[in-house]
């Protein structure tokens, strides 16, 4: 059995499993009206386009939101649609979510329908007032949702087939189809995902988009789903496997600029580049002032004007990461005050909430704890948390619901607002709900795994390398494989980078193969030295030198062992 095929193996990835991964076919997707409410949303949408009713498309300020109100703006304008707004709401002033008063201010420019996007499942109050002021509500969404649904025309979300099908699913994946009542099969949709199965239900309706033009829109649903980090199997692979084709050649000047500023060569693109490149660029215009900028982006016609928004973008981006830098120095000296709590909370008045949750998860990296970073703003505070394994960031913030404003997200990301005294209490709180779920050691499941173990660095050849890359789009739940070498010599070893940050190492086997390996942001536990015996956990990959290529590793762990 060849090293790739041990890998396959080790993923469960054989007979027919293997060919649908390896080979993802579009036409396969699954059937849209199979989401709940999704008739009652198309019919509703229907009487509008007879109607020419004035619609707003109510997004969010991330790429997932961005990504979905651009899909259903495009959609709808093929559609024939003549009145469709978006409303972006500005992190520092609505926050997450509808708000009663953007209903009110959109109800009052005449639309009668709002279509959400990666939002509204939790909007009771705000979809109740709509309705007062004679709008209707469409939400589409992937969040957790209500126990008992807001008075919507339609709520579009996955999530509630795990709420009403508990047993029928594991691990978002539906167990077992029933031919008398069939189910979705795949519930991680991001936002993006759950709009474009929207735009594919109205093409049964509708004229204008005709059957496998819609693909034109998944350089969009692909960006969306990478930056959102849900799992890439299922419908998302398949999204994101032709989305990176449609991208290369987008007919989109924004896209085009962007990766022209972020310096992503069309011809090499994967889901790094999404998720490392195009992603934090479209995200620092939210984070720091208005996602509006980078809507203008998505929605550009304009070769020049595209370009202007994408270096906007760009210096909005360098600006984000320095005052990133800044907030998780200042965090991580005041995270050495909690280093007992299993759950690490901490706040200051200077730290922008825009940035935050990229600081919760540099905390839980270094610190392997789940982390909820929050800034205070007088008597209100708002943060994001971010989390691993077996504690889930969003049921921990509705457990302490006595002590918040407002709050949700998912299991590995959410965010909330709480009144600033309250966050002594909060902390407490989160503690105390952590100890009462008894969980295994967590640390450790930040471990690698292996997918396999090699004899020798030589199976590591350009052939190995072709094989791994029709295993991509990597991320989240199909991770770059990751391989284990036991034994090896440390040849070399050596610190790199402005503050000696990242290490790297040329270790040995038994054949007397030598390997480089690089640790990006590896910190005083890598601890080994030259002449040591060592196990090593590395991701293998193709490294570009001026112009030369090799293949080396990204170093994940490494265990010293006995001579």
């Amino acid at each position: 059995m060849t090293l790739f095929e041990q890998i396959l193996q080790a993923r469960g990835l054989d007979g027919a499993a293997r060919d649908i991964f390896l080979h993802p076919d579009y036409s396969k997707g699954h059937d849209p009206f199979l989401l709940p409410d999704m008739a009652k949303a198309v019919e509703r949408i229907v009487a509008a386009r007879e109607r020419q009713e004035p619609i707003t498309i109510y997004g969010d300020y991330d790429i997932d939101g961005l990504t979905a109100t651009t899909v259903l703006m495009d959609a709808l304008g093929a559609f024939g649609f003549k009145q469709v707004t978006t409303f972006i709401p500005n992190r520092f002033v609505e926050g997450y979510g509808m708000t009663i008063d953007a209903v009110e201010r959109i109800a009052k420019q005449g639309a009668t329908l709002i279509i959400t996007v990666d939002c509204g499942s939790l909007s009771e109050k705000e979809i109740v007032r709509a309705k007062e002021l004679g709008v209707d509500v469409i939400v589409t969404d992937h969040h957790n949702v209500a126990a008992v649904q807001p008075p919507a025309v339609a709520v579009i979300n996955p999530k509630r087939l795990l709420q009403d099908y508990p047993k029928k699913y594991s691990s978002l994946m539906l167990v077992s189809q029933s031919p008398k009542k069939p189910l979705y099969p795949f519930l991680d949709l991001p936002g993006v995902g759950v709009a474009f199965k929207l735009v594919q239900a109205l093409q049964s309706r509708l004229d204008g988009l005709p059957y496998g033009q819609e693909k034109w829109l998944l350089d969009l649903v692909a960006l969306g789903t990478v930056c959102d980090v849900v799992t890439l199997v299922d419908e998302n692979r398949t999204h994101v496997y032709y989305g990176l084709q449609v991208l290369a050649k987008t007919r989109r000047p924004g896209l085009k600029a962007l990766m022209t500023v972020a310096g992503v060569d069309p011809k090499k693109l994967d889901a790094r580049s999404l998720g490392f490149a195009l992603g934090p660029r479209m995200n620092a215009a939210g984070r720091l002032e208005t996602a509006v900028y980078a809507q203008e982006l998505l929605l550009a016609s304009d070769g020049m004007v595209a370009l202007e928004k994408a270096q906007q973008l760009d210096a909005m981006n360098a600006e984000r990461r320095r005052e990133q830098d800044k907030i998780f120095r200042a965090a991580a000296q005041q995270a050495e005050e909690y280093t007992s709590d299993p759950v690490l909370v901490v706040s200051h008045a200077d730290w922008n909430h825009g940035i935050v949750g990229i600081v919760a998860a540099k905390l839980l990296e270094r610190y392997k704890k789940p982390s909820y970073v929050l800034q205070e703003m007088g008597e209100e505070s708002k943060g994001s948390a971010r989390s691993y394994g077996d504690f889930s960031a969003a049921d921990a913030i509705r457990a302490s619901d006595h002590l918040i404003t407002k709050g949700g997200g998912h299991r590995l990301a959410a965010g909330v607002t709480l009144p600033t005294v309250n966050i002594a209490a909060f902390r407490k709180n989160l503690n105390d709900y952590f100890a009462s779920l008894s969980l295994r050691p967590q640390a450790q499941l930040l471990l690698p795994h292996e997918d396999a173990t090699i004899a020798s660095f030589g199976q590591i050849d350009e052939q190995f390398m072709q094989e791994v890359e029709s295993m991509e789009p990597f991320g989240n739940g199909n991770p770059a494989p990751i391989l284990k070498a036991t034994h090896v010599l440390v040849r070399d070893l050596r610190r790199m980078g402005a503050e000696a940050q990242h290490l790297k190492m040329e270790v040995q086997d038994r054949q007397e193969r030598t390997f480089t390996l690089v640790a990006f942001n590896a910190d005083d536990s890598w601890r080994c030295e030259l002449g040591d015996y060592v196990s090593v956990w590395f991701q293998p990959l193709i490294n570009e030198w001026r112009g030369t290529l090799s293949i080396e590793g990204r170093l994940l762990h490494v265990a010293l062992e006995e001579e």
